[in-house]
């Protein structure tokens, strides 16, 4: 499974990430209150708020945002789709069967038509899942129950290793009314961090700096606001800017560092995260002095957004390495 980083406004969610961190401690923590106090987890699902329907309107919530949480299985599918009427009841039986390891979306294409494109599917059913804002295409057509089953033992693995996402808590005796309170802060700065991510959903990027950086005065080791300041300082350095010509400066420029650092931003940003630091660590190569420090500096800030224990920022280092001995 290949991940391609998906966002309602066309860039990667670089919150993803932080998103999914900060969700997994949460969980954790919520779950060891709840074992304090001698009670089931809060916000427990029932086994039917497992499979949901999802337009256009709430993809940005019941999807990306939830995919923080559980890795989000999306069903695309029609009324007058034969394989999907085929299709469709084996998924919504799996989603209960694996009891929260993922959430099952089903989008209506006839209604949905921008959904459809923005996956790229050319026909139905397909099938993709959305890990962290990550989309990952799992299958298009009918496919039996044994291989779908393998699939989804492939992504639960992927979510948890790569994400630490490990899944809802599910009460067959929960209700909705069991989830109608929000769940109180647990940290210290919990509000301040969920008001970050508040703001870059409303892409106040200059709000999301600033606060980040009042947990960092108060703790400076705090790696969530560490890495979304990161994301948040790179979103506000790109918007505005004009994709065409920002690519079109580097390639006629390619010995122009600041060229090169605004294109390596715009790769990260539109999510071809190899891209990026492919184009900065061959600058780094061919350059000397302050060229080559400005963007071995801007390559190490770009580690930062996507965080130190992604694989593609370790192979990144060790290019690096190469390129500067």
């Amino acid at each position: 499974m290949q991940p391609r980083n998906m966002s309602m406004s066309g860039v990667v969610d670089l919150a993803a990430v932080k998103a999914a961190q900060e969700a997994k401690a949460k969980a954790e923590q919520a779950r060891a209150e709840a074992a304090r106090q001698g009670g089931g987890a809060p916000g427990a699902l029932s086994p039917a708020d497992l499979v949901i329907d999802v337009d256009e309107a709430g993809f940005e919530q019941d999807v990306l945002q939830r995919s923080a949480e559980v890795p989000v299985v999306i069903d695309f599918w029609a009324e007058w789709c034969q394989p999907c009427k085929q299709l469709s009841p084996v998924l919504e039986k799996l989603a209960v069967e694996y009891n929260g390891r993922f959430l099952l979306a089903k989008i209506d294409v006839d209604a949905n038509q921008m959904l459809m494109q923005q996956f790229g599917i050319q026909g139905i059913p397909a099938v993709f899942a959305v890990v962290a804002g990550q989309a990952l295409p799992l299958f298009q057509g009918a496919a039996g129950e044994q291989q779908i089953r393998e699939t989804l033992d492939q992504l639960v693995q992927v979510a948890e290793e790569r994400f630490g996402l490990t899944g809802l808590t599910v009460d067959p005796d929960a209700s909705a009314a069991d989830r109608s309170a929000p769940a109180e802060p647990v940290g210290p700065h919990d509000a301040t961090l969920a008001a970050a991510v508040q703001a870059l959903d409303a892409n106040d990027f200059g709000g999301a700096v600033r606060a980040y950086q009042n947990v960092l005065v108060d703790d400076p080791g705090n790696t969530e606001a560490k890495l979304g300041l990161a994301q948040a300082e790179l979103l506000q350095r790109v918007h505005g800017a004009d994709p065409q010509q920002v690519r079109k400066d580097a390639a006629d420029r390619p010995g122009d560092v600041p060229a090169q650092i605004a294109a390596a931003e715009l790769d990260l940003v539109g999510g071809h995260v190899e891209d990026a630091f492919g184009r900065l660590i061959e600058t780094v190569g061919r350059t000397a002095g302050d060229d080559r420090d400005a963007a071995r500096l801007r390559l190490l800030d770009l580690f930062e957004v996507v965080g130190p224990d992604d694989p593609r920022v370790s192979a990144a280092r060790r290019a690096l390495a190469r390129a500067l001995f």
